[in-house]
């Protein structure tokens, strides 16, 4: 049998969640077509948030399921501010095209950053200058007129892009659980309660009935809970402990390149030269930040032998730019 090399099987879980990331969008727009919002992230997290658990136990045993009271409370906080951000994307994809909402997402990092900020961890002047960019894009993306979609829902996202950082931003800062998989699947379960509940309290049971489902948005929901949220995350918390975090934090500057051309041949999308110049800002902006900051704060190597459920997130730079950790898209 030939034996895959470690650079092999690098760029095969790199092309992996940059592919799988890339499509949750596509995912999300599906699953929203006749799905109502927050019960479609409801109902994803909750699922994922349960098969993560089951595979964390029977890897580790069930003693990797032990809470305190103090990582059950962070996990709340986490788990409403990420799936929250997500569920924002079930919301907004209705009125803001796929490729445009990808671009108002990359700019996680951007946030971050200016959070570190904010919290006097003094970014130097390249990943300022990268702010200043970043943010210019931004702003061209959701200034009013364009077609590019309704300024409310395009805030709405910017909400959500913030939202995603401002959880990365505290989850190495919070007492969450070491288990890097069982985290995370506290975070989905408890973002899914919640998402739950409101999608209960808002919602009409004819709404909520799955008769009224299509097949396109039920298979989106599901390639959201298996691709998204299981082998995605796997990927991405195997290349953690097993690549460059430079190399990594490649995802956040591809996935919307992928999202833009599934967007425009899948939907039919527009690649406007809005889309364009904001799309050139944004990223160029991202892969200053990423590569400025991986460089200064960038984790050891770890030994190839680490699998992903032996990943303990200590690396503070690692957490704060993974906004896909949580079934990302």
């Amino acid at each position: 049998m030939t034996r895959v090399s470690h650079k092999a099987k690098t760029w095969i879980a790199l092309w992996t969640v940059y592919i799988v990331w890339g499509s949750t969008y596509l995912g999300i727009e599906l699953a929203g077509e006749t799905m109502p919002p927050f019960f479609a992230a409801g109902t994803r997290f909750l699922i994922a948030g349960t098969l993560m658990l089951g595979i964390v136990a029977w890897r580790r045993g069930t003693t990797a399921l032990r809470l305190t009271k103090a990582e059950a409370a962070a996990s709340a906080v986490v788990g409403v501010l990420l799936p929250g951000a997500n569920s924002l994307l079930f919301l907004t994809e209705r009125q803001v095209p796929i490729g445009l909402a990808s671009l108002i997402i990359a700019a996680i990092p951007l946030w971050v950053v200016l959070l570190r900020f904010a919290a006097r961890e003094r970014p130097d002047l390249v990943s300022v200058a990268g702010l200043v960019v970043g943010f210019a894009g931004i702003a061209l993306l959701v200034r009013p007129g364009g077609g590019s979609g309704s300024l409310l829902y395009l805030l709405l996202t910017v909400l959500g892009s913030f939202m995603w950082a401002f959880g990365s931003f505290l989850s190495p800062r919070l007492p969450v659980p070491r288990d890097a998989f069982a985290a995370t699947a506290y975070e989905m379960l408890a973002g899914g309660a919640v998402l739950m509940t409101a999608a209960l309290i808002t919602y009409s049971p004819h709404q909520l009935n799955p008769a009224h489902y299509s097949a396109r948005s039920l298979f989106g929901l599901a390639y959201l809970v298996v691709f998204g949220s299981l082998i995605g995350y796997s990927a991405y918390a195997w290349l953690l402990a097993n690549a460059p975090i430079g190399q990594v934090a490649t995802y956040a500057y591809v996935n919307p390149v992928i999202a833009i051309a599934l967007g425009a041949i899948v939907l039919g999308e527009s690649i406007t030269w809005r889309i364009i110049g904001g799309a050139l800002l944004i990223i160029a902006a991202v892969a200053i930040v990423v590569r400025r900051e991986s460089r200064q704060e960038g984790p050891a190597a770890l030994p190839a032998s680490v699998e992903p459920d032996d990943l303990i997130r200590a690396d503070r730079y690692s957490c704060e730019l993974a906004p896909g950790r949580v079934a990302e898209r």
